[in-house]
């Protein structure tokens, strides 16, 4: 059915167009986005009649002489035609009418609106009128089935809908199309077209489906190759044999029904979305419009079925389509001066049918594909199917197909996904081979560029540091066209030609001998494909799926074969990353997999094969490693991903370039990756994937950001943060396991950030109320980092949580002991100034005697400035440089908060405690209420804290753990601040009254006498304990301050401690303990609590 396409010409202005003709098919009718109809005698008529019928026009049909337009002003007008005079409003609805159209004998009109009702109307009395509802979107066609029986309409909500006119019910409804909020933002307008026979078309993204009438059932699909975007319009001939399809692309598409086959293929000249479609009434032209609001005509389509008529025409007009169906997409006639016998296309057709299947493809417009066709004969004889003529419309036609068209039929249609050609095999850090001035390799260590044109065959190196090696230029006599670059070596790679092998070189510049250089030829009809340098080692991987293992100094080594063809290599250390095809992709994904090696004195398979996760429809652009070791890739979307080892060895998305790009069209290229600091070094590309080599290009830094959920809000923001930071610092346990050196200091640094960002979204989880939350933050944490959980969450008032913290920190403490000493001592070192602190609390809880009204009572002396200055302090705690750094963090000892809770370790016992009977300690629920200051300072007068902690290990920890064999977690909600004041009321009370007691009680333990003291206190009345608390706060806080920093490493060396002798201790602490600044810091942090 070969056409000529007429050249497009100004219709209306931009937007929106639809376009019909009229009943005897004199004039081409269009409106468009300027409000008026335009009544065309012609393509070629420059001065067509217009009616003006509106800001807009959306629609339009025509029949009997009555024009029926759906305008802005929500209106569905009728106007005389051709005269255009106005005839009234045939309906309106709440917003502008979308779709109008008449039935096939003109005396209804349907509408589809965009407030989701459709409306038929009589032509002849509009206030006949059936609304259909049930529509939950706006609707984007309607369409009267030929016996005016049924509608069928689509519309945003993603479904089609046949609806009974007359009862206004729903038949039967398919969910199609892909739902949307409006029909601007629709992919296709999903024109529906009613055949005049049975079926009804439907577009559905690149197919046309085709439902019967009565049965509706889907009986067949028309498709095409060519066609990559959706369908936009549909529209039938008059006899009912041939449908016209537009695309959003701008493709014209013609199908014979009967074959199932396209006989005709257009392009819009320049590829705008077609919006509009008609037959002329006697099929041999098919006008349309586009989004431009350009009108276009195909002329001379032949759509005559008189087969009895005459003799000639059918003969001719299957000659005529089979030749069309050859030609490109848009070239029009490929032999149209050629006879019938000359078609260079018909003699091989009419010879054997399966040897000329590899002939037979282009008919497919999809030469350039070849290579995603594999040698498969299923995919050949398929994609033949859809090209012979149906055999019908080739009878009497021995020139065409005389023995193979009766067995055609008998082959199904392949109407499945299509192969993905594979993509190439390609060097990271390189562009294209094709350029003259190309990057054979930037990474970094250096660069390596390669010129070709008619002046020089040429390659330059050269080193981003100097000190490494200087600047080297190479003739390219043999045509490297792949290269990499190390601290050790160039390597160079050169395919085979019809004389000489496939070659690779090396030039060895850190070799200590004078022979800087090898070569080895590979064997014949083997070719380099891709290649990489290691750290003493090269590796190049061949066209017959064989990876070549070499020496720095060019020793051959082991060989393996690949599972499939490579796509790129590399290498960085012992590291070897190979990328390979392990399958044939479909729909245009890559189907790659991955292998990681590492060598070294034992050789072993990181990754075996593994599937490598690419974004939809992507290939692989870049592969490398992180200078720190970390295997990691970008693919097309831009998508950077890493391998994240303690997952399983698992590919985790470590941040997308296309985010930073301004433009569709511009790219970031990769040229290196850093952990530490986070760094992705690459080149942005205006307009392009890859960068020229002139002006040289300026390499950019982008950020890591891990794609969590809502990184706007400040949870998400630390959840990425913290995810980030312990996917980045993998590489110290990898390599430390490999046996590098590591930075043991960054390690640390690293931890730290890590615990201090889970400390923030534990405090963030306990301001939200949310603690399980918490609990499983704290799960996350070192046990340090879980003794400041456990105090921020009693000094949030969190008994609940405190309580599970304590067990959780008593677990972790356990698990410390079993690893074994040693390691207990890579803790982060922020933690240690509370870590004392916290030893207080715990033997306090274990003396507490006092219950919740005295904690009331006692927490009157608490002011809002002291909260204020605790929180202060809590911050400088968790957040390192905030403050001062603890002196007690330059001391190696190691300081575990829980050691007091257990009775006996599962390693071995420590000094004195060997011979004690071992008690697990039982955990009391915490009270309501936190510990009241006096509580906090009992410990000062008691003496039974412990200040040098290893002291108190090898004397007897035990000693202490069986005055308290009830320990709750440490708890103390006390403000840091208050220690600074000397005493509390109840202090002074008891420093009073200490004889009194003791002389009524002389066998009374120390413990026993706070009790009898709290007891006594209790009676006193509110008047006398608050004159007390006065008395307590006239004392001069300076004085006080200076006394306890005096007092900070003296009081617990001796078991003296237990039998009461504090005062005693307290003063030798003062003799023994120096006033430097350190001393006064450790002192602080040992009293606060």
């Amino acid at each position: 059915m070969p056409c000529e396409r007429k050249p497009m010409r100004y219709g209306h202005s931009e937007g929106h167009t639809e376009v019909c003709f009229d009943d005897q098919g004199k004039f081409i009718v269009t409106c468009g986005n300027d409000g008026d109809v335009r009544i065309w005698e012609g393509l070629d008529d420059d001065d067509p009649k217009f009616i003006t019928v509106g800001e807009k026009a959306y629609s339009l049909a025509l029949k009997n002489g009555k024009l029926v337009t759906a305008s802005s002003n929500n209106t569905v007008q009728i106007h005389t035609f051709p005269d255009g005079d106005p005839d009234g409003i045939l309906t309106r609805f709440t917003t502008n009418a979308t779709h109008v159209t008449f039935n096939s004998s003109g005396s209804k009109v349907g509408a589809g609106s965009s407030d989701f009702m459709i409306k038929v109307v009589e032509v002849s009395d509009s206030s006949q009128q059936k609304t259909l509802r049930g529509h939950e979107a706006p609707v984007l066609s309607v369409t009267f089935d030929p016996k005016d029986d049924f509608l069928a309409s689509s519309s945003c909500d993603g479904s089609v809908v046949v609806w009974n006119i007359e009862e206004q019910t729903q038949v039967i409804s398919w969910p199609l199309l892909q739902k949307t909020n409006d029909v601007s933002n629709a992919k296709s307008l999903c024109r529906l077209a009613w055949q005049p026979k049975t079926f009804l078309a439907v577009p559905v993204d690149t197919k046309v489906h085709l439902y019967e009438r009565g049965s509706w059932d889907h009986v067949s699909s028309l498709s095409d190759d060519l066609l990559t975007q959706p369908i936009n319009v549909l529209a039938w001939s008059q006899c009912g044999q041939f449908l016209a399809a537009g695309s959003v692309g701008g493709s014209l598409t013609v199908w014979d029904v009967n074959s199932k086959l396209c006989v005709e293929r257009q392009k819009h000249e320049k590829g705008f979305t077609v919006c509009g479609l008609a037959w002329h009434p006697s099929g041999s032209q098919i006008a349309y419009t586009d989004t431009e609001g350009c009108l276009g005509l195909l002329d001379g389509l032949s759509t005559s079925t008189s087969d009895a008529s005459t003799t000639k025409a059918p003969t001719k007009k299957p000659v005529k389509d089979y030749d069309d169906l050859f030609d490109d997409d848009d070239d029009g006639l490929m032999d149209e001066g050629l006879s019938d016998n000359n078609s260079p296309v018909k003699k091989p057709v009419a010879g054997d049918d399966d040897d000329d299947d590899d002939f037979l493809m282009p008919a497919t417009g999809r030469v350039r594909n070849r290579g995603a066709i594999l040698d498969d004969e299923n995919s050949l004889d398929s994609k033949q199917d859809k090209l012979i003529i149906h055999p019908h419309s080739s009878v009497g036609s021995s020139a065409v197909v005389p023995a193979a068209a009766p067995l055609v039929p008998l082959r199904p249609v392949y109407e499945g996904p299509l192969p993905t050609p594979p993509q190439k095999a390609f060097q990271p850090g390189s562009t294209p081979a094709h350029l003259t001035h190309r990057f054979m390799m930037w990474n970094s260590v250096g660069i390596v560029r390669g010129y070709n044109d008619e002046q020089d065959n040429a390659i330059d190196v050269e080193f981003h540091d100097t000190a490494v090696h200087h600047a080297m230029h190479l003739t390219n006599s043999l045509g490297h066209t792949m290269a990499d670059i190390s601290q050790e070596a160039v390597l160079l790679a050169c395919p085979s030609t019809d004389e000489l092998a496939s070659k690779l070189q090396c030039l060895h510049f850190s070799s200590w001998d004078t022979n800087k250089e090898w070569m080895v030829d590979l064997p014949k009809d083997e070719d380099a494909r891709a290649l990489c340098l290691g750290q003493g080692w090269a590796a190049v991987a061949t066209s017959t799926l064989i990876l070549r293992l070499f020496s720095i100094g060019g020793v051959q080594r082991e060989i393996f074969s690949l599972p499939g063809p490579v796509v790129c290599m590399a290498g960085h250390g012992e590291q070897l990353l190979v990328v390979y095809h392990r399958a044939t992709g479909f729909d245009g994904e890559q189907a790659l997999g991955v292998q990681l090696l590492q060598f070294g004195q034992r050789k072993r398979q990181l990754i075996n094969g593994e599937p490598l996760p690419l974004s939809h429809k992507s290939y692989l652009s870049w592969l490398g490693f992180t200078a720190e070791g970390t295997p990691c890739y970008v693919d097309s979307d831009g998508v950077v991903r890493m391998l994240n080892r303690s997952l399983g060895n698992t590919w985790t998305p470590v941040c997308n370039t296309r985010e930073t790009c301004k433009s569709k069209s511009d790219h970031y290229w990769v040229v290196g990756v850093h952990e530490n600091p986070q760094q992705l070094r690459c080149i942005p590309c205006k307009g392009s994937r890859y960068p020229p080599t002139l002006p040289r290009p300026a390499v950019a830094i982008l950020p890591f950001k891990l794609p969590l959920c809502q990184t706007t809000t400040e949870k998400g923001q630390m959840e990425e943060q913290f995810w980030r930071s312990v996917l980045f610092h993998n590489h110290y346990s990898f390599l430390s396991s490999s046996g590098y050196e590591i930075d043991e200091e960054g390690q640390s640094r690293s931890q730290k950030e890590q615990q201090e960002l889970l400390m923030k979204m534990f405090a963030l989880s306990c301001k939200l109320d949310r603690e399980f939350r918490s609990m499983e933050l704290a799960e996350m944490m070192t046990h340090n980092a879980v003794t400041l959980a456990i105090r921020y969450a009693s000094r949030s008032r969190r008994m609940a949580l405190a309580q599970r913290l304590s067990e959780l920190a008593l677990e972790k403490a356990n698990q410390i002991q079993e690893e074994g000493p040693g390691e207990q001592e890579e803790e982060p070192q922020y933690c240690s100034i509370s870590t004392r602190h916290e030893e207080e609390e715990e033997e306090e809880q274990g003396e507490d005697p006092c219950d919740e009204e005295d904690r009331q009572e006692m927490e009157t002396e608490e002011t809002t400035e002291a909260r204020k200055r605790q929180f202060h302090f809590f911050l400088q705690l968790v957040v390192p440089g905030s403050g001062k750094p603890s002196a007690s963090s330059g001391q190696p000892r190691v300081t575990n908060i829980l050691d007091n809770m257990t009775s006996s370790r599962k390693s071995a016992p420590l000094g004195g405690s060997a011979g004690k009977p071992n008690k697990s300690p039982v955990l009391k629920p915490l009270a309501p209420r936190p510990k009241s200051k006096t509580q906090s300072t009992l410990l000062q007068m008691t003496g039974t804290k412990a200040a040098n902690r290893k002291t108190q290990e090898d004397t007897d920890p035990v000693a202490v753990q069986q005055k308290q064999p009830e320990v709750p977690p440490p708890a103390s909600p006390a403000d840091n601040t208050e220690n600074k004041r000397p005493k509390t009321g109840f202090q002074l009370w008891l420093e009073e009254n200490r004889k009194n007691i003791t002389a009524d009680h002389p066998d009374l333990e120390e413990t026993d006498v706070i009790k009898e003291a709290m007891g006594r206190f209790r009676t006193l009345s509110a008047e006398e304990r608050l004159s007390w608390t006065e008395r307590a706060k006239g004392q001069t806080g300076d004085a006080a301050d200076l006394k306890k920093r005096k007092r900070t490493d003296g009081g617990g060396g001796d078991v003296e401690n237990e039998n009461g002798q504090a005062e005693t201790d307290e003063n030798s602490a003062k003799k023994k303990k120096s006033l430097d600044a350190s001393s006064k810091l450790s002192a602080f942090a040992f009293n606060k609590s």
